[in-house]
């Protein structure tokens, strides 16, 4: 059993098929769809390559091949920065976060451990709408990267800047300036109006969590066993399955 919409199954065959037909490879030990549910079920439950491949009756190799190649088929579907900004600008305002995607096992680990949440992992950026629904996911960088060192490097501060976007954030992104507002310093004695200002943002930016939650609801994300340089990949497959639209 998988806990996924039948269309969405439907949705992805149709992808696959596409593309086999693109690099003339018609003939598969699996059929489009049944690579796609195995596909499904490695993402959502975390399955490692030899048990979905015993599942579906392909070997270890096979089912890796499969995994592998879907992956970069759904990635290369999620929109780019420009892309996931389209139709917004001034007025408007999105909500940008951080979390950090542990993996199962860290061949060097300096570059991997976050400070900030004391353990290792990718950092991934998030812009989300003030629902809480994902529009853009960034690439996976080490986990000792700063959220606003990220957030510069990927060009979510000045892309929201030309389209004069509001951005709300978490204290980590504090000195972004341009359209960017974090929450007032904890001080002892701090004003009222800046104690009202932080429970208002915190209101405001609340549902950016539920982002994350969407993305680390497939188990793979919350513990990646696969080289660090795909945890992006993954990260942006994910993304196209819970934005993609399969109701027509």
């Amino acid at each position: 059993m998988l806990d996924v919409p039948h269309e969405l199954v439907e949705h992805v065959s149709w992808l696959i098929y596409a593309r086999r037909r693109d690099i003339n490879s018609p003939w598969r030990r699996l059929g489009c769809f049944k690579q796609a549910l195995l596909v499904l079920a490695h993402l959502r439950k975390n399955e490692t390559f030899a048990q979905v491949g015993a599942g579906f009756g392909v070997s270890q190799a096979t089912a890796w091949r499969y995994v592998d190649e879907t992956l970069d088929l759904l990635a290369s579907w999620a929109p780019g920065l420009r892309e996931a900004l389209v139709g917004l600008g001034e007025g408007d305002f999105v909500i940008v976060d951080g979390t950090l995607i542990p993996p199962d096992r860290i061949a060097a680990d300096e570059p991997y451990y976050s400070q900030k949440r004391k353990r290792h992992g990718m950092n991934v950026q998030v812009i989300a709408r003030p629902d809480g629904t994902p529009l853009w996911f960034s690439r996976a960088t080490p986990g000792r990267t700063h959220d606003l060192t990220a957030a510069r490097a990927h060009g979510i501060i000045q892309a929201c800047l030309t389209r004069q976007i509001l951005v709300l954030a978490d204290r980590a992104y504090q000195g972004a300036g341009a359209t960017v507002r974090t929450p007032y310093k904890n001080h002892r004695q701090q004003p009222e109006r800046h104690q009202q200002f932080n429970r208002d943002h915190a209101r405001l930016r609340a549902p950016g969590e539920r982002a994350f939650a969407q993305l680390k609801s497939w188990r793979l994300l919350q513990r990646a066993r696969c080289s660090t340089r795909r945890i992006g990949t993954i990260v942006q497959a994910v993304h196209t399955l819970l934005t993609c639209d399969y109701s027509g």
